[in-house]
């Protein structure tokens, strides 16, 4: 097991997922915080902007230029169309690259324009890159430069879905998939729907049928299944600060009873520590993996429209970004995966 201890630099270390890394590799026993940047704070302290690291990081915000010279490891936490050029510099210079971004998690460049807007500009780097679904795409990351970190809402469906696809327990065409997402989903940036008055004491869905996540989640879920996957997504926003819990409702193929495709999730997920099958007659909930890396899934059914029905749940900010963006971090680096995110989530 490789112990060394590597400079990694945050890009975007100001936003809500930097700053989360910050927490996290603050902790890493093969880690070494060499750099933090933010284009929006460069010269100010990363205490002055989050109080909580008064005394235990205090560092400069710099330039994304010295953080990508100073790291061995670069994250950039950074808004779509943003991160290839800091992924060809660091290319460039041999260095391992972690988005936690949008860029490098399509592999189509026309999808990616359609549904955001921008362009990839370098081909090759995208060639190269890989998709960081961690307990899923392990060997192929272990090999990876650079690595494309899932969004939150993809991580907690394909998660989800994963074992029922490849073991033909559904029909895998078509989905329907109702998530929530607790506030710090929608970053740092003050919105309308995300104003206290507006998201306290409320709860309803958000972009129906033309989030984001959608063909992120439609590329992934028919990787699985070797055909094309089509969705119904329709995310909501909780008044919650964190967590993801996301229903997946599939229709059963498979003639088993709800309990032997348990034990088939089980099975499949087995041998990893991050993914908790939860006993039957429990249900998964967000409050149980707050501030963990975990992934907890309940499999329940109707028995009246032979539906299969996943339950998921992730903390948004840790799972299903900066948490999951460590463990790819550790597979790449051949560092023990636990590493630096092996938290208990609180009791209450």
């Amino acid at each position: 097991m490789n112990t060394n201890v590597y400079n990694v630099s945050i890009i975007g270390a100001s936003g809500y997922a930097g700053a989360e890394l910050v927490r996290i590799l603050l902790s890493h026993p093969n880690a070494k915080l060499a750099a933090l940047s933010s284009v929006s704070y460069t010269g100010q302290s990363i205490a002055e902007l989050y109080p909580s690291y008064r005394n235990i990081c205090e560092q400069i915000l710099v330039s994304e230029e010295d953080a990508i010279e100073k790291g061995d490891v670069v994250f950039a936490s950074l808004p779509h169309g943003l991160s290839q050029e800091i992924a060809l510099e660091c290319d460039r210079k041999g260095k391992l690259f972690i988005d936690l971004g949008a860029d490098f998690r399509l592999d189509d460049g026309e999808i990616y324009t359609e549904w955001y807007g921008k362009d990839y500009i370098y081909p090759e780097l995208h060639a190269k890159s890989v998709y960081g679904l961690s307990e899923i795409y392990r060997d192929k990351i272990k090999k990876a430069t650079i690595i494309g970190n899932p969004g939150c809402y993809p991580t907690s469906v394909a998660l989800a879905l994963y074992p029922a696809i490849k073991n033909n327990l559904v029909k895998a065409d078509d989905f329907i998939v109702d998530s929530k997402s607790g506030v710090t989903g929608a970053g740092k940036g003050l919105t309308q729907k995300t104003h206290f008055p507006e998201c306290n004491e409320a709860f309803s869905p958000y972009n129906i049928g033309k989030h984001r996540h959608t063909p992120e989640i439609e590329q992934t879920l028919s990787h699985f299944a070797g055909n094309s996957v089509r969705i119904t997504f329709v995310p909501h926003l909780l008044p919650v600060n964190r967590g993801i819990i996301s229903t997946v409702y599939a229709e059963n193929i498979s003639g088993l009873t709800v309990e032997d495709i348990r034990a088939i999730y089980a099975r499949t997920y087995e041998d990893e520590y991050f993914i908790r099958v939860l006993p039957s007659g429990e249900v998964a909930n967000l409050k149980n993996v707050r501030m963990s890396n975990f992934c907890d899934i309940s499999i329940h059914e109707d028995r009246h429209t032979s539906k299969l029905i996943i339950v998921s749940a992730i903390d948004n900010m840790v799972k299903g970004a900066a948490g999951q963006a460590v463990q790819n971090m550790n597979i790449a680096l051949g560092i023990n995966e636990r590493a630096g995110i092996d938290f208990v989530p609180p009791a209450i």
